[in-house]
């Protein structure tokens, strides 16, 4: 066996938040245990956990199972016990500063606002992790919360769904041929037969 990676889809856990924007990590994740045969379902670190093999590596499958800005410390738990080095992890998250049919790979960086990724930062005591954000978009309605909480419709739901393949299939990239390769192939603006759904991408 290999090298190991790590990818982490952060969400909320329970019934009421399975189809929410906010939950856009946990359906990555989810996509990709079912195209590689993967059973996310051992409980350890507070945290859904599966594992499988892709390409000679050990992939790692994590769903922390506490609410989003309390992510952290199930990623540094599994991170210490796995000894992972921190190229080797991949964290999955929605971003609002995104339009719906775009996603972003950073090979390291800030929160950018995001609260899940602030605690994983805050926990790890360090932020040179890839991270992998998709767009939900931004609402006018001037609580966030109830945007990112609440389910998309009609238009833009079918466009997160081909979105959330096209994040697993950046995913893959990332663990077969590195951050930079992905970062070249994936960050490319939105193909132009989606644009139509994303009227509120700036």
């Amino acid at each position: 066996m290999g090298q190991m990676k790590m990818v982490v889809g952060l969400g909320n856990p329970g019934e009421r938040y399975i189809d929410t924007r906010h939950n856009i990590g946990f359906k990555v994740v989810d996509l990709l245990a079912k195209a590689l045969g993967i059973n996310v379902r051992k409980r350890s670190f507070g945290a859904r956990l599966g594992s499988g093999e892709v390409k000679d590596k050990k992939l790692i499958l994590l769903k922390p199972w506490r609410f989003m800005n309390r992510s952290g410390q199930v990623v540094a738990d599994a991170v210490a016990f796995y000894k992972l080095p921190l190229d080797d992890l991949l964290v999955v998250t929605d971003d609002m500063a995104l339009g719906p049919g775009r996603i972003r790979i950073r090979a390291r960086g800030s929160a950018g606002g995001h609260n899940g990724l602030a605690d994983i930062i805050d926990k790890l005591g360090d932020d040179q992790f890839a991270r992998l954000r998709v767009g939900i978009g931004r609402s006018d309605r001037p609580q966030a919360v109830n945007y990112v909480l609440s389910a998309p419709q009609s238009d833009q739901k079918l466009l997160l769904e081909k979105t959330i393949d096209r994040a697993k299939d950046a995913v893959l990239c990332w663990m077969e041929f590195g951050v930079e390769t992905a970062m070249n192939k994936f960050n490319s603006p939105v193909p132009a037969n989606e644009q139509r759904t994303t009227n509120n991408e700036q």
